[in-house]
């Protein structure tokens, strides 16, 4: 296919960056059922880190196979496949080529206790071995260590936009000022995406916002200045205000586990709000493959 004139105006935004990213950025977009479309769904797999074999496969045993996710990404034909280095590496040679990579470079894991920060576990180099159009990288704005993984970001992106690869910025603000409640508030995810976008994010991935507002600072602005926060679409469309007015990539999490009419309701106010798609885990890989497939097809004929 033809690369479409909705994806070049997005390359377009990105300004400064080399030949060899907008390539890679061309080539997610332009992959899989959403090709050409500026729309996104992204498979995401790092759940086994953050919370454990069990807790992430269980519910669909086939899904403890490396191979599996890799299948499932390519017959959904979502835009790509985001994952740490070992599950990415069990499978890189067998479906070279079959869909864009992206490896995730750093994890959490839920046996530390309130650590608030996550170890590098791949590099840049592991990407490029691998094939991967970018690396994967999470920060959490507000944490204690928050002024340390901005500067690995700042390192890991200059080492990847220097060979060509995207930057994928999982922005989760937490800990700090940020309440329990302000971690989805609608100023907390918006400032957590403008963050990531002012650290050079080709694309950024926030959770679904809220309406509830979470600092007494931002409160005076939200209120003053009418800014929308009544249902879905307002909030998605202020988070892509703060994504440098819309011209950055932002897909948002598909959280916790949920229905199939509660995840698609979801999906319908991140189009409405001009969001560009979905980074969907848990909601997939833990149904068994036919019902993933058609609910990712469903999903995608939303933003289609």
């Amino acid at each position: 296919m033809l690369r479409t004139d909705t994806v070049r105006k997005i390359l377009s935004w990105y300004e400064g960056e080399s030949p060899g990213l907008k390539s890679n950025l061309s080539r997610l977009l332009m992959h899989g059922r959403l090709a050409g479309t500026g729309r996104l769904v992204i498979l995401p797999v790092d759940q086994g880190f953050e919370h454990g074999p069990a807790r992430s496969f269980a519910p669909n045993p086939p899904a403890y196979d490396p191979h599996y996710l890799y299948e499932l990404a390519i017959e959904a034909g979502v835009s790509g496949y985001a994952a740490p280095l070992g599950l990415l590496e069990q499978g890189a040679d067998t479906f070279a080529g079959e869909v864009p990579l992206i490896l995730k470079l750093n994890s959490g894991n839920s046996l530390a206790s309130g650590a608030n920060d996550q170890a590098l576990t791949g590099t840049v180099e592991d990407a490029m071995r691998l094939g991967c159009v970018g690396v994967g990288f999470t920060i959490y704005p507000g944490s204690d260590h928050a002024y340390d993984m901005l500067e690995e970001l700042r390192e890991i992106s200059l080492k990847a936009k220097s060979r060509g690869l995207m930057t994928v910025v999982w922005s989760y603000p937490r800990g700090g000022k940020v309440t329990k409640e302000g971690e989805t508030g609608l100023d907390i995810i918006a400032y957590a995406a403008h963050m990531a976008a002012l650290m050079g994010a080709t694309i950024i991935k926030v959770k679904l916002p809220t309406e509830h507002i979470d600092l007494k600072e931002a409160k005076s602005s939200y209120d003053h200045h009418k800014i929308r926060a009544a249902d879905a679409a307002d909030r998605v469309r202020h988070i892509m205000q703060a994504a440098f007015a819309g011209k950055r990539l932002v897909v948002f999490s598909g959280g916790a586990a949920k229905t199939r009419e509660e995840l698609l309701d979801e999906v319908q106010g991140i189009r409405d709000g001009g969001g560009n798609g979905s980074i969907i885990g848990r909601n997939s890989f833990q149904r068994p493959k036919a019902e993933a497939i058609q609910l990712l097809n469903e999903v995608m004929d939303v933003y289609a």
